[in-house]
């Protein structure tokens, strides 16, 4: 009986654990990155609408606003339980990309331009719901692991878009059109099974976090290289739909191994739990001690002892010092988030520019369609690369060597420079290496932005605030994407009709070949990027000193006011002997 009852209260355990939930956020990010997979669908929608390819960057620009415009998730998240933002996400998830297939298809009537942006932007948002709900909610529980935790968690999502391209296949084959239907059903769902398993938890102070985030880290980086392993093998063999199912099993079995690590981290919790009881029973020799719980360490609960409103108007322009709580209208007007907003909109965007239109850049420069697949699926692994490799480096280069986060903004955009060149120029077989090298530094800029935002502004209003610093990706995108890239890209197919002697036919796709059709876009983009450097380095001047200090110091001090709490707890008697002693002696 006591067996069963054991096994019950380790089952409960585990399930309503720091680390289940963190699991699912795993999962969820791992589903979530449709608005990654452009390329993967951006030709059927052009084809089967008859679309520009102006017109096609103006729907793609409705993707990124929708995938960067979180304040309302934000705002949301403020006032209700996460399980409330993830289940707006997941209905608009499924809304948005069942109705894009619906009109791939032609199942329904050809809707309108505008339609099709409505669309986009629901199925796109749904994603700030689901990364709100459940990635700032995981920043809130592991306040002391920023850095590799939002690297792992970026870095799933990076996966997501080669994740999601083996399972397709695996359950529809070829048929790219039902791609759509697939990113419909999949994150939905997984955002329904998990609802009330993300929430926000007491934090309880533990040496052991950061060990068990890094077998996390080993396994999301053997997915990656079997991932990067599969890409290779599919380029020189052509898989059956049954092969893509066997390659999307291993891919399922690598996604769910890390509720081994969960299991075997509660395991040590529940066996250390019931050690510190039996000592504990032992020490009281029968006295009935209100003091014995059952986890080792007390939860430490947020400090509200001074409740703000997040809109407060008083002293807009006197915040607090870096690292400590702004209202989110101080950190709105702050020149930090300026400087941030500003990096973010020319570095973001020009990378933006390019996944959005790796399709059509590959088409144009003479790559086969299976290469597209390819760079798409390249991209996201080395997205995924770039998120926990710049996470965890920039955790180091924080924490031992004092150094300001800012710093890798700069260093990765300047290497991002290099991608945008080699497309310019249209160098042989180079539009492989680009989508490597801008798909690692798109990845390293996302925890870069949630550490940077949350360590500068603080916890209590993370939500909102990191959602704000994003919403200069879909103007970026805007600018260099339709502005720049769709509009000179339409004007070279027109010049190249117009040579061969041929007028395009209205509800036709124009359709652009050659280097020049993205050599004067990208030579743009890269002095935007270079623009984006210089105020990265802005926002290193203005925090290096803060950053000169212990970041981590507040949170160090509340595990040791919790550990005190606890021994006050747990021998109550015992502290007060020493107390008198200490009297006595004084």
């Amino acid at each position: 009986m006591g067996s069963w009852t054991d096994m019950k209260g380790f089952t409960l355990q585990v399930l309503t654990g720091r680390w289940l939930m963190l699991f699912a956020s795993f999962l969820m990010m791992a589903g979530a990155g449709a608005s990654y997979s452009f390329g993967l669908y951006s030709n059927d929608i052009k084809s089967s609408l008859g679309y520009t390819q102006t017109t096609l960057n103006l729907i793609s620009f409705f993707k990124d606003l929708g995938a960067n415009i979180g304040i309302f998730s934000g705002l949301i998240n403020e006032v209700t339980p996460p399980w409330v933002v993830l289940s707006i996400g997941a209905a608009f998830n499924f809304f948005g990309y069942f109705m894009i297939w619906l009109a791939v298809t032609k199942k329904i009537a050809k809707p309108q331009v505008w339609h099709m942006c409505m669309y986009i932007t629901m199925g796109a948002n749904s994603h700030t719901f689901i990364n709100t709900g459940a990635l700032v909610t995981c920043v809130k529980n592991f306040p002391r692991s920023r850095g590799l935790l939002l690297g792992l968690l970026e870095g799933y999502i990076g996966l997501s878009a080669a994740v999601i391209a083996q399972l397709y296949h695996a359950f529809y084959g070829d048929d790219t059109k039902s791609f759509t239907l697939f990113v419909a059903w999949l994150p939905s769902t997984l955002s329904l099974i998990f609802l009330r398993t993300i929430r926000i938890m007491p934090v309880i102070p533990s040496k052991n976090d950061r060990n068990v985030l890094h077998k996390f880290f080993f396994i999301s980086l053997g997915l990656a290289m079997f991932l990067l392993v599969i890409i290779i093998v599919e380029q020189q063999v052509n898989f059956t739909q049954s092969e893509y199912a066997g390659s999307a099993a291993v891919v399922v079995f690598l996604l769910f191994l890390p509720l081994a690590v969960v299991v075997a981290e509660e395991q040590n919790i529940w066996r250390n739990n019931r050690l510190t009881s039996t000592a504990e029973h032992i020490d009281s020799s029968g006295q009935n001690q209100l003091s014995i719980i059952s986890s080792p360490v007390s939860l430490v609960l947020p400090n509200d002892d001074k409740k703000v409103s997040c809109w407060n108007w008083n002293h807009i322009f006197s915040p607090p010092q870096i690292g400590n709580d702004y209202t989110i209208l101080q950190a709105v007007f702050s020149i930090e988030m300026l400087a941030l907003f500003l990096t973010t909109l020319c570095g973001l965007g020009g990378m933006l520019t390019m996944m959005d239109n790796l399709g059509q850049i590959g088409t144009a420069l003479g790559y086969s369609l299976g290469s597209v697949t390819t760079f798409v699926s390249l991209t996201s692994i080395w997205c995924y690369l770039g998120e926990v490799m710049v996470g965890m480096l920039s955790e180091i280069f924080v924490t031992k060597y004092k150094g300001p986060r800012p710093l890798m903004f700069t260093l990765t955009l300047l290497l991002s420079c290099i991608g945008h060149l080699l497309i310019a120029f249209n160098v042989p077989n180079g539009l492989y290496a680009a989508a490597i090298i801008i798909g690692f530094c798109f990845g390293g800029q996302w925890p870069l932005i949630f550490s940077v935002t949350s360590e500068i502004f603080g916890l209590k209003h993370c939500s909102t605030l990191n959602n704000i610093g994003v919403m200069a990706c879909p103007l970026g995108s805007y600018l260099l994407n339709v502005r720049v890239a769709g509009f000179l890209y339409d004007k070279e197919a027109e010049k190249q009709l117009k040579a061969l002697g041929l007028k395009r036919k209205i509800g036709e796709g124009l359709n652009c070949s050659g280097g020049q059709c993205y050599k004067l876009p990208f030579i743009i983009i890269t002095g935007a990027t270079m623009l984006g450097v210089l105020f990265s380095l802005v926002l290193v001047l203005r925090t290096r000193k803060f950053y000169s200090s212990d970041i981590y110091k507040k949170f160090k001090d509340e595990a040791k006011a919790a550990e005190y709490e606890t021994v006050v707890a747990r021998n109550p008697i015992g502290l007060e002997k020493s107390s008198e002693k200490l009297e006595v002696e004084t």
